[in-house]
């Protein structure tokens, strides 16, 4: 079977607006590649490096069997985090006791990719030296580039992108051979988008061609005049574009041509902005990386923030200077860089730079305390996916919280952040290079934050290092997590030490030595819970609670005690169930499906495991949904269905592949997993277990996800899953979705608030392990059906 274009893996955005001319373009970087593993796109800014480099991409997804890849740099500022961020846009989770690189070198090897580098300019030397290192370690690796300059790189090839042809300004070409330049095409495209009434005349052919020629042809700009057609004719646009640029005659002489034509586009669409939508602009370039309305309205100052706030980011949609994005059904809002480059600029002159960061920081601080005080809840999915989007933003405001300014007048405010980031790096990202990489950096200047919070920070950094395997760094933070503890003296420092001497026991091999630790932070917490005094750290005391329950839960399997392993995990369900939380919830029900497994009890492993993966599925963690592929796989051989058991071994392994892990990671579930594989073997035959492995590995997640639970039999009636009663309010909510109603209707027709309709539907959706309003839809259609004689 044949795989086509579209299912090769990859990550380029579709295409939301028509691409316009580039043909030489595109010939000339294909031939290039044909020749040399590293292709530079080079050209200043807008001239559409970025859209030409994703279409070249595209059309050459045929010749990469793993697929083509596009990493945004652009919002990168730390080179630091450089393979961190190559990573990710690989999907590639840390791996314990091996560093970033070795991890994609291992990943790119062996594989056929074209890795797509977007905008290198302002990292030039740390781009170079690494996409040097891949391309000498991995023989299959190309890369395509993108920057202002060249990367210097031995063997790279360099494809200097020019602005769209435009047509003679000082003699018109008749009407008929308009359409030959590509910035006449452009404008028009565009100019036909906003005002689909727009065509191009014989009167108006003109004033078009001397458009484009006046703007040197380049994309962004074209693209800035054109939106103008809503309220202006062409004739108007050339002429204020003329005017505009008789006045920045004056500006910088040495200066390339075109950056001074780009920066006239851009001057000119900065005045025709209302001063309000002009301070708006300046304002919101604090973000990178995008936004979302409630941050732009908290991060902005009050006065711009007032009844006409919505209506000028707006028109600063319309006018281009905003680029609505939805994620799924959220809109983000975003600039290009371009853009956002001259809004700081008017932001640095106007004085408002250092309020604005201020504001940035404070704003996401609260973001990042919100998350984590509704983290043990039915909105940690909505949180996960916030601040997965706040990537950017967040290490934006953590670079600034670090800065002098900052700590000599705010000295916990870095520890807090750093501290409440901890759990989403940690708990379902596996982000542990990215966690040390701030926690070391904040221990570092934040010397004269509060020594409560430096002794939580030892803590997780402790945890952090052991899961990289760097064990004496590890010790050397217990250590002193321990020392700082005991001078302070208070039960909560006590016990964050004793939860990193836990841990530290467990990961160096001795886990009955952890087992005391556990014991006695838990014994603390809950002596201080039936006290009912406050916790005062920026982690939830419920939160280290379920931590310490999973450290003594391992401590006690791994040193035979199962029955307390069992109980922990049992508790760490009664904590997390009511409060609907997902990604502990996932992980116990796993473990007590595999221990169900061991003695016999195959049904209720499979329900264990069937609700896991559907906690598991809507957090997106590949690691444990590999983690729960191969458990499917061990009950099904246990049930006589060998062909399940190898396609759901196939699928896993794969999984594995793509994020980076090991099938199974804990070594003393090895065992299962070859006793797994002989037993399909035998069954099979080696030629029947082949076919069906393969058929597994060529499944993508969501399939291999929904094979495993049985969503792709199609013939078979669904089955609602096992999931506690709803309550009376949430069975109305369930009816009222399944009828098609917003959220906004909801509460309408309940008389309670939008917010309260969606904490609802959240409530349904996490009970029920479902991820859409379809799939409620469904269920009540079936319950319905079931309930009647």
């Amino acid at each position: 079977m044949t795989t086509s274009v579209k299912d090769k893996p990859g990550n380029l955005p579709a295409e939301l607006t028509s691409f316009v001319g580039r043909r030489h373009e595109i010939a000339e970087a294909r031939r290039l590649q044909s020749t040399s593993r590293l292709v530079t796109l080079a050209g200043i800014g807008g001239v559409g490096k970025t859209r030409l480099a994703v279409r070249v991409a595209e059309d050459s997804r045929r010749a990469f069997a793993g697929g083509v890849w596009l990493v945004a740099l652009g919002e990168l500022r730390d080179p630091a985090l450089l393979a961190e961020t190559v990573a990710a846009a690989l999907g590639l989770p840390d791996q314990p006791g091996r560093s970033v690189s070795s991890v994609l070198v291992d990943h790119l090897s062996a594989r056929q990719i074209l890795l797509v580098l977007d905008n290198c300019e302002h990292l030039l030397g740390a781009v170079a030296e690494f996409g040097e290192a891949l391309l000498r370690a991995c023989p299959e690796l190309r890369i395509l580039a993108t920057s202002r300059e060249l990367l210097g790189v031995d063997g790279e090839r360099v494809l200097r992108v020019p602005p769209l042809t435009v047509p003679d300004v000082e003699q018109t070409p008749p009407l008929e051979a308009m359409s030959r330049y590509e910035a006449v095409a452009l404008f028009v495209a565009r100019a036909t988008a906003c005002l689909p009434e727009f065509v191009l005349t014989e009167a108006n052919c003109a004033a078009v061609a001397g458009i484009c020629g006046r703007l040197d042809g380049l994309p962004l700009a074209i693209e800035l005049a054109a939106v103008r057609i809503r309220a202006m004719s062409a004739e108007q646009i050339m002429e204020r574009l003329t005017d505009r640029y008789r006045l920045l005659t004056v500006g910088s002489r040495v200066a390339p041509t075109r950056q001074q034509t780009l920066r006239s586009c851009v001057d000119w669409s900065y005045e025709l902005c209302a001063a309000k939508e002009q301070q708006l602009w300046a304002w919101l370039s604090v973000f990178v990386g995008g936004f979302e309305l409630d941050a732009a309205e908290g991060v902005c100052p009050e006065e711009l923030v007032d009844d006409d706030f919505l209506d000028a980011v707006a028109s600063l949609v319309d006018k281009s200077i905003l680029v609505r994005e939805e994620c799924g059904e959220i809109v983000r809002l975003s600039m290009a860089e371009t853009i956002r480059a001259y809004g700081s600029e008017k932001l640095r002159e106007s004085g408002d730079f250092p309020r604005a960061q201020r504001r940035h920081l404070a704003w996401h601080e609260q973001l990042v305390e919100l998350a984590g005080s509704e983290w043990l809840g039915p909105r940690q999915v909505h949180w996960i996916g916030r601040l997965d989007r706040e990537q950017s933003n967040l290490r934006e405001a953590l670079a600034f919280s670090m800065t002098a300014s900052v700590i000599d007048t705010e000295p916990d405010a870095t520890a807090r952040f750093v501290n409440g980031m901890y759990t989403f790096w940690s708990s379902c990202r596996g982000q542990w290079g990215e966690a040390r990489h701030w926690m070391g950096r904040c221990l570092t200047t934040a010397d004269a934050a509060r020594a409560e919070e430096r002794v939580l920070m030892l803590y997780f950094d402790s945890v952090s290092a052991e899961m990289q395997a760097k064990l004496d760094e590890a010790a050397a933070r217990v250590a002193q997590c321990r020392e700082l503890a005991e001078q302070l003296g208070d039960p909560e420092s006590l016990e964050a030490a004793n939860y990193a001497s836990g841990y530290l026991a467990v990961f160096s091999g001795d886990p009955a030595a952890a087992v005391e630790p556990f014991r006695a932070a838990i014994a603390s917490a809950g002596a201080r819970s039936a006290t009912g005094s406050a916790p005062s750290r920026s982690v939830s005391r419920v939160g280290r609670q379920v931590g310490g329950l999973l450290g003594l839960a391992a401590a006690s399997g791994l040193s035979g005690d199962e029955e307390t392993a069992v109980a922990c995990h049992e508790q760490i369900l009664a904590i997390t169930t009511p409060r609907g939380e997902h990604h502990f919830r996932a992980y116990s029900s796993w473990t007590l499906g595999h221990t169900a497994l061991q003695v016999g009890e195959t049904d209720r492993a499979a329900t264990l495991t069937e609700q896991a993966l559907r906690l598991i599925r809507q957090i997106n963690d590949p690691v444990m949904a590999g983690w729960c592929l191969e458990s499917f796989a061990w009950i099904a051989i246990r049930e006589d269905e060998p062909t399940r058991a190898a396609v759901l071994m196939g699928a896993a392994e794969a999984l594995a592949r793509t994020a980076g892990s090991a099938t199974v990671t804990l070594p003393y579930l090895l065992v299962h997993h070859d006793e797994c594989e002989r037993l399909t073997r035998d069954a099979l035959g080696i030629r029947g277990y082949g076919e069906a492995f393969r058929t597994g590995a060529g499944m993508g997640v969501d399939d291999a996800v929904a094979y495993a639970l049985g969503d792709r039999r199609t013939e078979e009636p669904r089955k609602a899953p096992v999931a506690p009663v709803l309550t009376r309010r949430e069975a109305e909510v369930a009816d009222l979705v399944a009828e098609g109603l917003t959220n906004k209707e909801i509460a309408s027709v309940l008389v309670i608030s939008p917010r309260t309709a969606q904490g609802h539907v959240e409530h349904v959706l996490s009970k029920l392990g479902f991820t859409s309003r379809t799939q409620i839809a469904a269920w009540v259609a079936e319950n319905h059906k079931n309930r009647q004689p």
